[in-house]
Order: structure tokens, then C-alpha cells, then sequence
């Protein structure tokens, strides 16, 4: 462990890669894998954790049929399953071919057969397969203009359910009636199976109506035919349809296990750490200057030697876009905090996203501290004009304060982690 305050990046940055590490899938699959059947076992997969939840299995049982969809530049190695790349956020044909092949893969199975679902976060756009009178172009329109819009991403996946025939149930429906074992790996606020990667395997209780209020409510345009479609009705399973009767469902690595598991580490360093929720939602700027705010309500009441403070935070915020420029949720949170607090010492912010993806750019978030609103002016850009046009990556970039993993094969969603020491 470094020293904390002479080093508050690479101390923060060591409790998220912690909050990853107890994510991954080689560590949390295996333990939840039943014998492996007598018949036959196929293995589907969808997510940007998907390949190596697939991995994983195989590490467990071998070589195995199967097919993962998964974001370019996240396959691993098997032995059996195939891997099939796809872009995220906004699908693409390769994963519009590779769903259909998937729902084909399991259209015609018995009783005793056994499929393993491995679903992660990132599977809503992967699983990509248009509803009766719409097409990849008609799909592609609506996810950009669902992600631009602002909307929380319970209610982004309720529109992408009712112009799909994979999601909401459906993919279990294809099943039947094997036996349908899923496992996910949670990315979204509360943990909802339904809403993880738009709930392909799991019932679900929302109807076209709800679709539509939705459209209408964050002033959502598409075109015109794609309300049409979503008001003749969708393919969705509801949660009593005897088609789930043999699917059983579990949670294998959540948001609120990596918040704990970074608690831990910060606590064994001598921090008081304070969870403010794995589940918050809302505008990520709104967020930033709201805990900013209450972080610099804290160090006011710290005595000199107090305890360092780790105020920790989990969810998933959403970006309205206003702007021309390139940043995430994560990036637009360090920025809009790094605002508030105009330089004040002692006050240290890290927000990235588990994935290692925030928003559309190859960045898993950002570092702010007393220094970053310093570098900005040192370089002539200024915070403001950045948060205005949605640029909080390239802000991050010339300040020096980018957090760059790569691909990390998980996603748990965010991780925000306010580092408070007391000052004179």
C-alpha cells in the first residue's frame, strides 16, 4: 500500500482495480457450475464480460459448443466456443448476424438438454435482433438517440425490449424446453435480473404502452414507423410464461460486492469509509458537485487528527448530451466535482467505469484533486467550456488525469471513490 497522502491517485486507483478484481469471471463462475450434463450442453454468452465468463467455463469443464458475443477487442482464448465480435454501444451487423445464429443455435432442443446463459453488461447492444418490421439501420437510429437523451438505463432497455426478439425473455423462450441455467454479472442500479443486458433470459412485466410514455417523456426522436411497430406489440415473455418453467436465474458478481471488497482494502489502510450506495442513478454532473459538496461538508467538521475519509459509490449515471465532445458519465462526474471544489486541498476523486469503457471512449474515467483546475489553467483550457460540451475525456487527457485499463473482462458498473484527508 503506498503512502496515501503523498500518493492519493495511486492508492484510489488500487481500490478499483480491487473492485474489478473480485469481479472477474475466472474467480466467480466456477463456484456457481453444476456437473456437467449427460446430454446435450451449450454454452451461449453475451456482455463485455462474456468471453471470459466463457473462458471460465471451459476451465471448468473442458471444451464445450457454444457462442459469445462479445465488444471487439474483448475476446479470450477457447476451446470450444465460439467467439463473435460486435460493437458497443451501438450495435452493428456482426452482432445482428451472430444473434440470429445464437437463436437458431437453440431453437430446437428437448427436454434433456442443458443451456448455460453467461450474461453481462453491454449484452443489450450485442444481442442484437430487430423486431418484426425493423431493421439494423431502424435499431441503430434508436440506441444513439436513446443514449443521447438522458434517460436511466432501466427505461433505455425498456424501449430496446419492445423492438427485439431476443431480449425480455425471449432468448429463454428459444430455449424451451431445455433446462436454462443463467448467470450474470450485474451492471445496473438494484440488481434487477429483468434489466441486466435487457433481461434476455428473464420475464419480463413492462408492456408497449410503457415503451412508448417513455419516448414521449425525454422527447425521444426516431422514425416514425418505430413507434408504429412498438404499439402492434413486441415478443416479450412475461414472467409467469410456461416457457421459463425450467430457467432458474442467479446473480454472480454484483456492484455492492466490489464496493465492499475496496471498503475492505481502504479500512485495513486506517481509512473511515462511508458507502453512500451501489445504486445511484441521475445526471453524473448533478452527482459530481452533490458529493463534491458533501465532501467538503465533512473535511469542515474534521478534527486535525482525524481519519482519513473514503466516502465510496456505486450505480450508473447517465450524460445528457448538450455538446459536440468526447466524455463519459465518470469523466463528466471528476469534472463537474473538480469544479465545485475549485482547487480545495485535501480532496481526492477517482471515477471510472469497471468495464474500462466510459461512455464511448477507450477510457475506464478520471482523476481529479486540488491540482486538476492548476494543470487546466497552466495549458490554457478551460473546465467549464469542457463540462458545457460534453469533453470531459479530452479535459482529462491534456490535465494529466485520464484512467486508462484496457479491457478489464468484467462490469459491475461504476466505482467512485472521494478520497478526504483534514487540513489546517
Amino acid at each position: 500500500m503506498t503512502d496515501i497522502q503523498t500518493y492519493p491517485k495511486e492508492f484510489l486507483t488500487t481500490l478499483f482495480s480491487e473492485a474489478v478484481a473480485v469481479a472477474d469471471p475466472i474467480r466467480v463462475v466456477k463456484t456457481h457450475l453444476p456437473k456437467r450434463p449427460n446430454g446435450r450442453f451449450i454454452v451461449i454468452c453475451a456482455g463485455k464480460a462474456s468471453a471470459r465468463m466463457a473462458e471460465a467455463v471451459e476451465a471448468h469443464y473442458g471444451p464445450c459448443e457454444g457462442l459469445v458475443i462479445t465488444r471487439y477487442g474483448y475476446d479470450r482464448p477457447t476451446q470450444g466456443i465460439e467467439i463473435v465480435q460486435a460493437a458497443h454501444p451501438v450495435p452493428d451487423a456482426a452482432g445482428e448476424t451472430a444473434t440470429v445464429r445464437m437463436l437458431k443455435m437453440v431453437s430446437n432442443l428437448d427436454a434433456d438438454d442443458v443451456v448455460i446463459a453467461l450474461i453481462s453488461g453491454g449484452g443489450s447492444a450485442l444481442l442484437c435482433a430487430p423486431g418484426e418490421g425493423l431493421t439494423l439501420e431502424d435499431k441503430i437510429a434508436v440506441n444513439r438517440a436513446l443514449l443521447a437523451s438522458g434517460a436511466p438505463i432501466s427505461e433505455v432497455n425498456i424501449v430496446r425490449k419492445h423492438l427485439s426478439r431476443v431480449k425480455g425473455g425471449q432468448l429463454a423462450a428459444a430455449c424451451y424446453p431445455a433446462k436454462l441455467l443463467t448467470l450474470l454479472i450485474s451492471d445496473v442500479p438494484g440488481d434487477d435480473p429483468s434489466e441486466i443486458a435487457s433481461g434476455p433470459t428473464v420475464g419480463e412485466n413492462s408492456a408497449a404502452q410503457d415503451a412508448l410514455d417513455i419516448i414521449e417523456q425525454h422527447n425521444i426522436t426516431m422514425p416514425p414507423h418505430v413507434g408504429a411497430v412498438i404499439a402492434a406489440g413486441s415478443g416479450v415473455v412475461a414472467p409467469d410464461d410456461t416457457r421459463l418453467a425450467y430457467a432458474e436465474t442467479r446473480i454472480i458478481a454484483a456492484p455492492s460486492h466490489s464496493l465492499s471488497a475496496a471498503a475492505s482494502l481502504a479500512e485495513m489502510a486506517g481509512l473511515d469509509v462511508r458507502q453512500l450506495g451501489d445504486a445511484l442513478e441521475g445526471e453524473a454532473r448533478d452527482l459530481g458537485v452533490e458529493q463534491a459538496q458533501y465532501a467538503v461538508k465533512l473535511q469542515s467538521e474534521m478534527t486535525k487528527t482525524a481519519k482519513p475519509i473514503l466516502l465510496l459509490s456505486g450505480g450508473e449515471c447517465t450524460v445528457t448530451r448538450r455538446g459536440n465532445g468526447i466524455g463519459g458519465p465518470n469523466a463528466e462526474f471528476a469534472l463537474a466535482a473538480a469544479i465545485a471544489l475549485n482547487g480545495q486541498e485535501g480532496i481526492h476523486i477517482l471515477a471510472c467505469d469497471t468495464d474500462g469503457v466510459d461512455g464511448a471512449a477507450e477510457v475506464a474515467g478520471a482523476f481529479s484533486g486540488p491540482q486538476t483546475l492548476r494543470a487546466a489553467q497552466d495549458v490554457g483550457i478551460s473546465p467549464s467550456a469542457a463540462l458545457a460540451d460534453n469533453d470531459a475525456h479530452n479535459f482529462f487527457d491534456v490535465v494529466a488525469g485520464q484512467i486508462v485499463t484496457g479491457p478489464t473482462l468484467t462490469n459491475v458498473n461504476d466505482f467512485r471513490a472521494i478520497l478526504i484527508f483534514a487540513v489546517n
